[in-house]
């Protein structure tokens, strides 16, 4: 078994994108690969086959693998709830809230459960590709460090450096960290990337000569800005709107809430020609529209005080006079009934907030996490629909006598009686094809072209591991995870 380790100079450097693309070479070339990140802070998340929960970005990596994503594969996933604190997962279940300074004592503990779920991976795989978070140059986070360094020394894994040159400084961010690691943390850095660069090459190839000679690490290879590629986001901060390529086309309004979870349920809208999709933020004006969602959140009490402050709840009430649709899912669902209940203080302070009355029940958050992958039908055209629980809160109430969704032994969510509201606790409806041609008519939209969601996911991943098998030096990736017999099939 090998492996081999992508780190970043800072966040959002590309390591996802990297470890997604090689993943998917290495499927196609018949390698048996997995994609591991010991330690995720996240918003969006999914459901493994073994009934846990990752970072989605994982999710995502183990389908370019051509796997099923696992909690091996994320072993430690932080789900922010407040500016200082996080709901900590570890291997796919929820343990409990810390905050930051819990948490960093905590880790040596955590480092436990990183090390058997990458040890299994190791057992079942020829190769892990393993992601690390943020940047190993944090100075104040290196004791106990889990996530990058503090890991690669631990199972002696060699180790790519990713920079983004697109946001300027690219040799400062790259010898900068090389000079804050510790010497034998250096030992282990094997090569580095400059990723989303945009111009001509020759220009650049002075300042890598340079970097080379400084360093004495070689530069792995140079990737180009890939312009709108699609990669679903792990974290809350990559929320975009989009516009509708078609005439015939359908308004959607989702508030930006500060605690928004699993932003990624609306991807598919995103990419659908034929929708108008607006993220609304704190202070702008409301806009008019067919069909507002209120999605699901971490902090759902909090979340629903900031729509109330921000004027939403009497945008939907006229929103619904004048015969628009409204959607809530998970988070979403519980804020559309007449109260939500937290003796425990689950989620923030212990306590009890009103809800928008628009449905008949009631949601009692409790320490069951529901966490299960389903399908079943809408009972809107009775179209097929898969999806995932990632919840806690039992609802309850005479609304549910009107499912939304029917399951195979229960049902889920509720539609009012003048069916102008459409309540779920399933994330992902949107990406089952008939689904969400089903709710897109029932939004008010006509002559509804097919989504080709699956497809243009699939699509530009498979981009991506071309642009890596083209601009990196494969052959030296290949080394590095000790299988040379794979740089002879990319020359045949």
């Amino acid at each position: 078994m090998s492996v081999l380790m992508i780190q970043g100079t800072t966040s959002d450097a590309g390591k996802s994108a990297i470890v997604t693309g090689l993943c998917r070479v290495l499927a196609k070339r018949g390698i048996k690969v997995a994609p591991f990140k010991p330690q995720n802070m996240a918003l969006n998340s999914a459901v493994t086959i073994d009934g846990g929960e990752i970072g989605r970005a994982q999710a995502l990596q183990a389908r370019a693998a051509g796997i099923p994503p696992h909690t091996d594969m994320n072993p430690v996933l932080l789900k922010p709830n407040s500016d200082t604190g996080s709901q900590v997962i570890i291997q796919g279940h929820a343990i409990g809230n810390m905050d930051a300074r819990r948490y960093h004592q905590y880790k040596r503990i955590a480092m436990k459960a990183v090390l058997q779920s990458y040890h299994r991976l190791q057992d079942q795989y020829d190769v892990v590709l393993v992601e690390g978070a943020g940047s190993p140059a944090e100075i104040n986070l290196r004791a106990n460090d889990i996530a990058n360094m503090g890991f690669a020394l631990a199972v002696d894994a060699p180790v790519l450096l990713i920079a983004d040159i697109d946001r300027g400084g690219v040799f400062a961010h790259l010898v900068g960290t090389l000079q804050l690691l510790e010497a034998d943390e250096r030992a282990l850095v094997k090569g580095m990337v400059i990723n989303r660069f945009r111009g001509d090459h020759d220009l650049l190839q002075p300042g890598i000569d340079w970097l080379e000679n400084e360093t004495a690490v070689p530069v792995t290879g140079t990737l180009p800005y890939l312009h709108g590629l699609y990669l679903e986001g792990e974290d809350s901060l990559t929320r975009t709107s989009s516009h509708a390529s078609h005439e015939n086309s359908v308004t959607i309004i989702i508030p930006d809430m500060p605690h928004l979870s699993n932003h990624t349920d609306f991807d598919a809208l995103n990419l659908h020609p034929q929708v108008n999709l607006l993220f609304v933020k704190a202070n702008e004006a409301i806009p008019p529209a067919d069909l507002i969602i209120l999605p699901g959140s971490k902090n759902v009490r909090l979340d629903l005080k900031w729509l109330r402050s921000q004027g939403w709840e009497q945008v939907i009430n006229k929103h619904l006079r004048y015969d628009g649709k409204l959607m809530g899912i998970c988070g979403g669902f519980q804020m559309l009934g007449s109260n939500i209940d937290d003796p425990e203080g689950i989620e923030s302070e212990p306590g009890s907030t009103p809800g928008l009355q628009l449905l008949d029940c009631t949601t009692l958050l409790d320490r069951n996490k529901q966490l299960r992958n389903v399908s079943g039908r809408l009972t809107i055209e009775n179209a097929k629909v898969c999806g995932y629980e990632i919840h806690i809160g039992v609802t309850s109430g005479p609304a549910l006598s009107n499912p939304a969704i029917k399951l195979e032994h229960r049902s889920d969510g509720a539609i009012s009686p003048d069916g102008q509201i459409f309540a779920t606790y399933l994330h992902g409806l949107f990406d089952e094809p008939n689904a969400c041609t089903a709710l897109l008519q029932w939004a008010g939209l006509k002559q509804i072209a097919p989504s080709q969601f699956e497809q243009t996911r699939e699509q530009h991943i498979d981009r991506l591991a071309d642009a890596l098998e083209e601009h990196l030096d494969m052959d030296q990736i290949f080394a590095l995870i000790g299988m040379p017999h794979a740089q002879k099939e990319k020359r045949a």
